[in-house]
């Protein structure tokens, strides 16, 4: 019994295996709802009038991370899935409000998980333009999109602390 126990488990485990045939590109649009959840909740989180804040006179405002966060999303995931990068009608600016860059920042989300849909690992190691024309592998740019998600919603959870006010993923659960 046990022995077919473990048969079934080996033929279990195989087809699972078999069927991931795109791992580094399934992951990462595994972990973009999460994101765009939290970044988009922390920027619904922090009041309009504080937008403007900065921590310190080196650091951006909280309005200029969220303009940072979206233009992130909208290049690299331009570059991957090769799709022209979304642009809004007008440059978006820090101080055009909190309505405004939130739409924008749901905007680029949408933006990535169309670019990123038919995206799969057989061109992982294809070159492209990352920031400042600099060269990278597509792997790269997957790799600095989901690292850039995780490096902008600590910078926007610190922001929020210092406002006095609980990041979404610090919240009990309801």
């Amino acid at each position: 019994m046990k022995r077919l126990l473990y048969v079934f488990l080996l033929c279990a485990a195989t087809a699972v295996l078999a069927q991931e045939k795109n791992p580094v590109t399934s992951a990462v649009k595994e972990m973009l709802p999460r994101q765009a959840k939290n970044l988009v909740a922390a920027a619904e989180e922090m009041p309009a009038e504080k937008f403007s804040y900065k921590p310190t006179e080196q650091q951006m405002t909280f309005g200029d991370l969220v303009l940072h966060i979206l233009g992130t999303n909208n290049t690299l995931c331009s570059k991957i899935g090769e799709i022209p990068e979304a642009k809004p009608p007008a440059p978006l600016k820090e101080t055009d409000g909190k309505d405004k860059l939130v739409a924008a920042l749901k905007a680029s989300f949408d933006f990535c998980t169309t670019a990123l849909a038919k995206v799969d690992d057989t061109k992982l190691g294809d070159e492209v333009e990352l920031f400042g024309g600099r060269k990278g592998s597509r792997a790269a740019a997957l790799i600095i999109l989901s690292n850039s998600w995780a490096d902008h919603y600590s910078a926007a959870a610190m922001y929020l602390r210092l406002s006095g006010l609980l990041p979404p993923t610090a919240k009990p659960k309801k």
